[in-house]
């Protein structure tokens, strides 16, 4: 330790030399070496020396991802918690990881943020972003001023694996990037009496799902000229080479239709009681609102927690900021629509080739999804973040200047990684087709970016994710005054403040009642009040009186970046207290004397 603190003293130059004459004679080991390095020049942005080191340039499955969070609420018993919330259909545990400075208040009276990952399971690097969150958050909080406030005054609430069950099919099942994007409870999906008896087959065992194709000569698709493992469409008039047969599989219930019938169906963010509707009018509905029991066992952990005022949900892919409403019959308050804006739009800068949309005008209609459900009914501002853009691949939106989208994904495959996303076409024997050939993208590539792209699509979308929950409301007191206004009569004014974008009650929560009011309150013994007052101005122009129970002050709102003054005339002398009490903006005390 001391010749590490050493080396840090000197000058860089001197300091080399040193090291490598206590490296030529034996008095300072390689790991002693690397730590000596890593203090003399950090790279910032990260933790110097990771208590629980994870390599963030590729994916862990569900036991992995499980191991990592022990892990993790080990190192830091003090910041971390582990608990589930259930267990899914197949009997795994839904973990979810609470993180805060437990040494530092309740941390249910904390600002509370939510996020969720997964729930599509085939989008997987939303796991990792997640992940990297809780990670980056506990090994930075002895390293950053920043991350350590946050977890002084917020709390987070991390669920990293919405669909476990899927997220392992995925992993170690036969399937394509987009699959399984549904639970796997069993479901008829073509009506026939059966389920789930015509699922895709891997005709070549490679473990992923691939396109067929045969040869014939008035086919209309043909390879491209500079990427021969890509088909393009034949041009009018010219002759062909192939025709494609769909997707890698057979027709195993002899109906006519290949893989109709696979694991589950349903759509997991379909299931929310928020202007849920039926699968005759949205496609993916299950039965009932929270009928997908890992949503419903979510939805009682956070609903339990009022003092959540922020989440964030992952998904893939597009590259979007999204928020709702989902359906173009419902609408969100203005005062809500300004908030979002602030947020999204920084977001979008933070995130290049991010776009900051809405879900219902600017991508499609979803009846019964989550973030509706968050917003509409637990007044939590609630974003989805649609991970991953073409654009990240040559940061350039003009896919025109690459011959359009698939050449653009193309040249990046083989120039960057010198084919392996994609399974070249070989031949195999169909039961139905005879020979048929098989190849194209492999099901770890084209919703997820490379290795070496994730930790830094982990990062940004973490670092949009922390300026959220640091905009959440935490209320302070800023000042108080105290004016004798007569013998042991007294007028005592508090500036109450919400310094942060977000208000303590979203327009909706105002609406709806969903969230108490804030409850502003002086004490003192032998303290009698009298009347009471609050004003968004120090004039106490247009205020609001509070003749009844006036030594309790009901706030309906804290505005975001707002001051509310609080005035009380009280009788009496000596020690007083004065609290700000809010479910979702934090607490705040102030103690003084009266004479």
């Amino acid at each position: 330790m001391l010749i590490n603190q050493y080396f840090v003293n000197l000058p860089q130059q001197i300091a080399r030399l040193a090291m490598a004459l206590c490296i030529a004679c034996g008095g300072l080991n390689v790991s002693a070496q690397d730590d000596a390095a890593r203090q003399i020049y950090k790279a910032v942005g990260g933790p110097t020396t990771p208590r629980v080191p994870v390599h963030w340039n590729r994916y862990y499955d569900y036991a992995e991802t499980t191991e990592i969070m022990q892990k993790l609420t080990a190192a830091f018993p003090n910041l971390a918690k582990l608990e589930s919330v259930g267990k899914s259909y197949d009997d795994r545990e839904m973990w979810v990881m609470t993180i805060t400075n437990f040494e530092h208040g309740d941390e249910r009276r904390k600002p509370g943020f939510w996020i969720d990952a997964s729930i599509h399971a085939n989008e997987i690097q939303a796991t990792e972003v997640a992940m990297y969150t809780a990670w980056f958050l506990l090994e930075m909080h002895g390293e950053n001023e920043f991350v350590q406030s946050l977890l002084r005054d917020r709390v987070f609430y991390i669920l990293p694996m919405m669909s476990p069950d899927s997220r392992d099919h995925h992993f170690y099942e036969p399937n394509t990037t987009s699959s399984p994007r549904t639970g796997l409870r069993p479901v008829d999906d073509d009506r026939d009496g059966y389920v789930d008896e015509d699922t895709v087959n891997d005709l070549d065992g490679d473990g992923h799902i691939t396109q067929m194709r045969i040869r014939d000569p008035n086919g209309r698709w043909k390879a491209h000229p500079k990427y021969p493992n890509l088909m393009i469409q034949v041009e009018e008039g010219e002759q062909g080479e192939f025709t494609l047969l769909g997707s890698e599989g057979i027709d195993n219930d002899n109906d006519g239709r290949i893989a109709e019938d696979g694991p589950g169906s349903y759509d997991p963010n379909r299931d929310w009681p928020w202007n849920w509707q039926p699968n005759y009018v949205q496609r993916g509905a299950y039965r009932y609102p929270f009928s997908v029991l890992e949503n419903r066992m979510m939805a009682d952990f956070v609903s339990a927690r009022p003092n959540i005022a922020g989440a964030q949900t992952y998904h893939n892919t597009g590259g979007m900021l999204l928020r709702g409403p989902g359906a173009k019959t419902d609408r969100y308050q203005q005062a809500d629509l300004q908030v979002y804006d602030v947020l999204g739009q920084l977001g979008a800068q933070l995130l290049p080739g991010y776009r900051y949309m809405n879900v219902a005008e600017d991508l499609y209609e979803v009846w019964g999804g989550e973030i509706d459900w968050f917003h509409q009914m637990l007044g939590v501002f609630t974003f989805t973040n649609e991970l991953f853009t073409s654009y990240l691949l040559f940061h350039s939106q003009d896919a025109s200047a690459f011959g359009g989208n698939r050449d653009r994904q193309a040249m990046f495959e083989q120039y960057l990684l010198f084919g392996d996303g994609l399974v070249p076409w070989k031949e195999v024997e169909h039961p139905v087709y005879g020979k048929v050939e098989v190849g194209g993208m492999k099901k770890n590539w084209g919703r997820q970016p490379p290795g070496f792209m994730l930790q830094e699509e982990c990062h940004r979308n973490m670092a949009f994710t922390l300026y959220h929950a640091d905009q959440m409301p935490l209320v302070s007191i800023q000042s108080v005054e105290t004016k004798r206004l007569a013998d042991g009569v007294f007028e005592v004014t508090a500036l109450i403040e919400n310094p942060k974008v977000i208000p303590t009650h979203s327009a909706v929560d105002l609406q709806q009642k969903i969230t108490r009011p804030n409850l502003v309150s002086i004490q003192g013994e032998g303290l009698a009040v009298a009347l009471a007052r609050s004003s968004s101005e120090m004039l106490f122009r247009n205020a609001t009186v509070y003749e009844k129970d006036p030594q309790e002050v009901r706030l309906r709102n804290l505005p975001g970046r707002s001051l509310t003054y609080v005035r009380w005339i009280v009788s009496g002398s000596g020690p007083f207290s004065i609290s700000v009490d809010t479910v979702k903006g934090g607490q705040a005390n102030y103690s003084g004397t009266l004479e």
